[in-house]
């Protein structure tokens, strides 16, 4: 008999790599090329689903958040193969198998093993946000010298300095990637959800759906976590459009040189929550974006709890149309910000799967 730990074979029909993007700089010495994403791709045997998935990972991270966890456990990518989902599974641009060259890309940003612990791993420990204190979902006791610990911290790479650069090399991969390959499933994480705005704004016919996991936020202006008893303020850069560092397509358009209002809510919405930014009314639409179906989905106990309505409210205030799922309210509980690799982590991938079915279905 076949224990619950057990699974049948994987069988895979087709796989193998490329890269999508990218172009020759022949003003760099070695005129090399650069801005290229590195895609690893499997073709499940039993397909059912006519749209593949593009998993994108976030910040600090690379594609092994998809294809593993770090207890050695099934990602998402093999939930998904499971299900008749091919796979697609980028390292974002300048980023693991993906060439950093410094004087196209810009600089990196160092890594921060504290910031890991406290952002990502544990954040129970330090309690910088009032969810925080929720988190009972890593694997192990989140420590140097245990095995989980270890494989994740060792799984760290360096993001480009630049928020605008990481923005602006990964959307047009992203893009490129679509082209390719054609009509699909786009799933972002955190720092990545800048990109996927992006590329449903620009190929919304072949984004078929949007699965934004704690996309990058909250609108206008980023947050600082304070901890106990101020919690957050405002910080850092007023993002160009709202929901990132590369302009959309609005509607009506911006003038040459014209640039969005931003108004600030007079107070929270919520105990435990951010003051929100949206834009000042009469708001401006996006025609594009509305287009795609978009689900969004937040964990209790993440660093994204306390805004990731925020984003919602401000899509909706462009006129566009999602859903929002907060996974405490599918009894999913005590998951942090790395929902695709804690403990729970195939329950969210099971959330995720029941929504594409009622939203797109498995069949053309």
């Amino acid at each position: 008999m076949q224990t619950a730990t057990q699974k049948d074979p994987l069988v895979i029909d087709r796989q193998g790599w490329f890269y999508a993007g990218g172009a020759y700089d022949e003003t760099l010495p070695g005129k090399p090329m650069t801005g290229q994403m590195y895609v690893e791709f499997q073709i499940p045997e039993n397909r059912t689903s006519p749209y593949p998935v593009i998993f994108i990972h976030g910040g600090q991270q690379n594609g092994t958040n998809w294809t593993g966890t770090p207890d050695g456990r099934e990602g998402w990518s093999q939930f998904f193969l499971r299900r008749g989902y091919a796979s697609y599974v980028v390292d974002q641009v300048a980023r693991g198998r993906s060439p950093h060259n410094n004087p196209a890309d810009g600089e990196l940003a160092p890594l921060d093993r504290d910031f890991a612990t406290r952002r990502f791993i544990a954040p129970e420990r330090h309690v910088d946000w009032p969810q925080g204190a929720l988190h009972d979902q890593w694997v192990g006791p989140a420590t140097p010298g245990d095995p989980v610990y270890d494989q994740f911290v060792a799984s760290q790479n360096p993001s480009l300095a630049s928020y605008a650069r990481q923005q602006e090399l990964n959307a047009a991969a992203l893009i490129a990637l679509l082209d390719r390959i054609g009509p699909a499933i786009v799933v972002v994480h955190s720092q990545s959800g800048a990109f996927g705005w992006v590329a449903a704004d620009q190929r919304p016919h072949l984004v078929k759906a949007l699965v934004a996991l704690e996309p990058n936020g909250p609108p206008v202006r980023d947050i600082e976590n304070l901890g106990s008893p101020d919690w957050f303020r405002d910080t850092g850069r007023w993002k160009v459009s709202g929901l990132g560092d590369v302009q959309l397509t609005w509607e009506p358009p911006l003038a040459a040189g014209e640039t969005l209002q931003w108004a600030r809510e007079d107070k929270a919405q919520c105990e435990g929550c951010t003051i929100c930014w949206k834009q000042a009314e009469p708001a401006r639409r996006l025609p594009n974006i509305a287009q795609v179906k978009i689900v969004m989905i937040t964990a209790e106990a993440s660093y994204h709890a306390p805004y990731d309505h925020c984003t919602t409210q401000f899509l909706q205030q462009a006129g566009v149309s999602l859903d929002h799922i907060y996974l405490k309210d599918r009894g999913i509980k005590g998951t942090g910000h790395m929902l695709m690799i804690e403990k729970n982590s195939d329950e969210i991938a099971g959330v995720v799967v029941e929504w594409l079915g009622e939203n797109i279905g498995s069949r053309q």
